[in-house]
Parts: C-alpha cells; structure tokens; sequence
C-alpha cells in the first residue's frame, strides 16, 4: 500500500513539473522570437520577459567597459569607440550632404564618427548643410546626396586632415583651393536614378573613394599636416557625466536657431544618446534600415558671420585669426542628459578645434558619435534648452 501511494505522488509531481514549463500552444511568445527592433522599441518589455524572477544564484558582479582595446583593435580618434587595427592611419574622408527637404532622406549618415551642421548661405532662411566625416567610409554602403562645399567648410575639414568630398562651389572658394593641405573630390561620385533632379542624385557607392585616391595620387593616410588626435575622451570605466559642473543643465529636449529646416535633438536617458529631427519628422537613414541618428555628444559653437555677397554666400569664422577683441566663441557642451558653457579656440586650418569649461580645462568627450553646429554668434542666444 505505501510503494502505491509513493507511485501516486510522485505521478503527481511529475504532472505539476510539466504543467509548470507550458507548451509551444501556449499565448505567450517565447523570449526568442523578439526581434532586435522589438527589443530597441521596450527595452524594459524585453527584460522582463528574458530574466526569470527570480533566482537561485547570487547576480554576477557588473563588469565595467574595458579601456583596453581588443586584440587587433584600436581606439577611432573621431568617436574614441574600438575599430579595426588597419584603419589606425587611415585618413577620415568629409562628405558635404545636402540638407533641403528635396533631397532626403539621406544615406549613410547614422553611420558618419562626426556631423557638422553649418549655415550654408545667409538666403534660404539660412538653409544649412551636413558635413559628414567617416574614418571607415569603406564599410558605407552608400553616402550622400553630395552638394557643393563653402569656405566654413574648407577652413574646417583640414583639422581632422580629411579629404573633402563635394560637388563643386562658387568662386569664393578658389584660395582655400590653393591651400597645400586641402586635399578634395569634387563631382566624382556616382549617380543614382532616385527620380529626382540632377542635383540631388550624386553619392559616394562603396569603391567611388578608393577610386578617387587612385585618380589623384592624394595619400590615403595620415599626412604631414596631421596634428594628432583631435577630441579628449574621457575613459569608458569613468565617464563624464557633468556632474562635477554645479552650473551644469539638465536638457532634454535642445532646439537650435537654424530657421529654414527648425532642428531639434531630444535625449533618450535608456540610450544616453540624442536623437535628432528636423523638417518636423525624425532624421533617419535611408541607407540603414531608416535608423534614426542620434549622438553621444553635441558641440553647440557660435562663430562670426562674414557676408562675401548679396547672394547669400558667407563664411563662419573657425579660426582665432580672424577673431579681435571683445569678439566671442561661446558654446555648449551637451551629453547625458546635460549642459555646460563652453568656449573655444581654434589655431589655424589644421589645428583640431578645443573646448574649454569654465574653469579654463578642455572637456572631455565621451565615447561615442558627435554633432556640432556652427552658427552665427548673433544666434547663439536664441538656443533653446528644455
């Protein structure tokens, strides 16, 4: 009699075993099927579902980021974030990419290590235009559309010794030409049949820029007007949260005085990253599953405006050269969810532009993608922090 009522319960427990684990039948979906889109979408969601609640064993200590490269890697001096080891000397490449609404959406720019966003031209609004700088352009499917170039930009890409791609620019351009250390595609890229106007169907394809340096003979690494690394990152194991800065900000959301295209950047503090729109949508890549781009970093730098013409040409003064006295070079420092004042200072050309708090120390960047705007100084106050 007691081996029968043993066999009994333990039938039992059996039964409430498997009763317990369910069955494929069951409603809920199992952890493997969320997607990667899914998980980016409710990350809280996905978490719950994937971590049992609770258990038998004590968590594992959190395991801080390592500042040591992996074996065969390197840090990118434009983002600090670990790339292959053979592009340590590569040259970054600065592709001009038109910002009308005509020409969007963009291709490759989720992709881009750094993104200025400059006034392009004193008409329009004060119409802007992307600079995109890729070190490991060869893994970019596809970059553009590609427009003509100013000479904010020419007095600008030489500090991150890129080579600048563009379709061309008017006259004002022609002695920043002449410069030896502006190396420069111009008009050289491939066209694509997007059905829109000749203007807006130039971009660089995978192998158009290794094409270029073969036809010109520019060197595809470092050259000598290279002044060495450009930002001063802060270490993965101690971030710079700008806690330290008691006149430090909290900004969510940043609007920016660019009145033709009203961009904005809003912080995701899961991410710790700022998404950016503009044209009252989001800013998403075309060429990359329609990502949308966001940053690690925002440099908000506000420049002397120079009109060359009544045409809308103009340049912003990057350079301390051009600067006297009682002229400013504010700006703002944005990352995790926070602001500080800054300013800056720029040598010449080919020296990489520094960013100073308020105590007279240069900041520094975290790991991660960057966006600068340049703008007349005459804005800068009307930037708008929530």
């Amino acid at each position: 009699m007691k081996k029968k009522m043993l066999l009994l319960m333990l039938g039992l427990s059996v039964m409430l075993v498997f009763a317990g684990c369910g069955s494929k039948d069951d409603d809920e979906e199992p952890t493997e099927a969320v997607t990667v889109e899914a998980a980016a979408q409710a990350p809280a969601m996905v978490m719950q579902e994937v971590q049992p609640e609770a258990s038998p064993v004590e968590d594992a200590p959190v395991q801080e980021e390592s500042d040591v490269p992996p074996d065969g890697m390197v840090a990118n001096p434009l983002t600090g974030e670990w790339i292959d080891a053979s592009l340590e000397d590569q040259r970054p490449i600065a592709v001009m990419i038109d910002d009308e609404k005509k020409a969007l959406p963009h291709f490759g720019v989720s992709e881009a290590d750094v993104i200025y966003e400059i006034m392009n031209s004193t008409q329009n609004d004060g119409v802007t235009r992307f600079m995109a700088l890729f070190k490991d352009y060869n893994s970019v499917k596809q970059i553009g559309s590609i427009r003509s170039t100013r000479p904010t930009n020419l007095q600008t890409a030489p500090e991150w010794n890129a080579v600048l791609c563009h379709d061309g620019g008017p006259f004002w351009n022609d002695s920043f030409y002449k410069n030896p250390f502006v190396d420069r595609f111009s008009g050289t890229f491939s066209r694509v049949d997007n059905g829109k106007a000749r203007e807006f169907t130039e971009y660089a394809l995978q192998g158009d820029v290794d094409k270029n340096f073969k036809n010109t003979g520019f060197s595809k690494t470092y050259n000598d007007y290279y002044r060495g690394d450009h930002y001063n990152f802060a270490t993965r194991a101690n971030p710079n949260t700008l806690d330290q800065y008691s006149s430090a900000q909290t900004v969510n959301k940043v609007s920016l005085p660019f009145h033709h295209n009203n961009p904005w950047l809003e912080y995701n503090p899961e991410e710790g990253v700022y998404y950016y729109f503009q044209y009252g949508d989001k800013e998403i890549d075309a060429g990359n599953g329609n990502k949308q781009v966001c940053f690690k970093n925002l440099l908000l730098q506000g420049a002397r405006l120079e009109k060359l013409d009544d045409h809308g040409y103009m340049i912003l003064h990057t350079n301390d050269g051009d600067y006297k006295d009682g002229d400013t070079r504010e700006g703002w420092y944005l990352t995790n969810g926070k602001a500080i004042k800054v300013s800056w200072t720029k040598m010449d050309d080919t020296y990489p532009t520094r960013y100073y708090d308020e105590n007279g120390d240069e900041i520094k960047l975290n790991v991660g993608k960057t966006y600068v705007a340049i703008m007349p100084s005459s804005d800068f106050g009307d930037i708008k922090f929530e």
